[in-house]
């Protein structure tokens, strides 16, 4: 698990396959998704990195409700009384009262392209076929600044899944983009902005992509890939001709 520092109180946390996002506003932290079930001690850990206690992290925000973004949400709530937060319609994801996920059946169907049956290892392991449904996560409302350490202001991102949402940082002209915009992951053979292979989307996720068009951004924290720096409208162009060659 690596720590980068995107900003002075803004940094971006890479596990082996996902990653998540901390911000800092003196001793208090907002936690932007928690990885997978198997990653709650590497999250904890990043935590301390930069100085910080689990206890310190006055919420955490939710991206999208697949099992990659959302496996430590009880581990927090239940050890620190965390609250957690995520766009109203993708609350009931959260809950498990519907389901947008690629299914096993699916990645199986799938395990012979590049880099699909080692990542379903790892993941695995790491706690993907666990039941992640978490029913005390709270709606937030969008495009204004949350009360929250960093102030992050939700951005409806729609596409990968019906309530996906990114976060901008104003202060840091960063945004935690989750799924909605990658740099790279373990099945594609590209780095640079990207969308991540069908399978994985449950909307238009191109579409998705045009909330971020015209933010004042030049930093992109993916939940997949490394911190990309450039003009967000950039990378949203980018993401989209990538998408134009996509085989599966």
């Amino acid at each position: 698990m690596d720590v980068i520092t995107v900003d002075s109180d803004v940094f971006l946390c890479r596990g082996r396959d996902v990653n998540w996002v901390l911000l800092r506003e003196g001793t208090d932290l907002t936690l932007v998704d928690t990885g997978y079930p198997g990653y709650a001690e590497q999250v904890e850990e990043s935590v301390r990195r930069i100085g910080g206690r689990p206890e310190d992290v006055r919420g955490i925000l939710v991206t999208h409700g697949h099992v990659d973004h959302i496996g430590g949400l009880a581990h927090f709530h239940d050890a620190f009384g965390t609250p957690v937060f995520a766009h109203p319609a993708e609350v009931p994801h959260v809950r498990r009262d519907h389901l947008e996920q690629a299914t096993p059946i699916q990645v199986a169907r799938n395990s012979h392209r590049r880099g699909v049956l080692p990542w379903s290892l790892r993941i695995m392991r790491a706690g993907a076929l666990q039941d992640v449904a978490f029913a005390d996560v709270q709606p937030v409302p969008a495009d204004e600044p949350l009360d929250l350490p960093g102030r992050p202001v939700p951005v409806p991102t729609p596409g990968h899944t019906t309530g996906h949402t990114a976060y901008l940082v104003p202060s840091a002209g960063a945004v935690a983009t989750g799924d909605g915009l990658c740099t790279g992951h373990a099945t594609s053979p590209t780095a640079g902005p990207q969308l991540l292979p069908k399978m994985f989307q449950h909307g238009d996720d191109v579409a998705g992509l045009s909330p971020l068009d015209g933010l004042d951004a030049d930093t992109v924290l993916p939940g997949h890939g490394a911190v990309h720096r450039g003009p967000i409208g950039e990378a949203v162009r980018a993401a989209r001709e990538a998408a134009t060659r996509r085989k599966w």
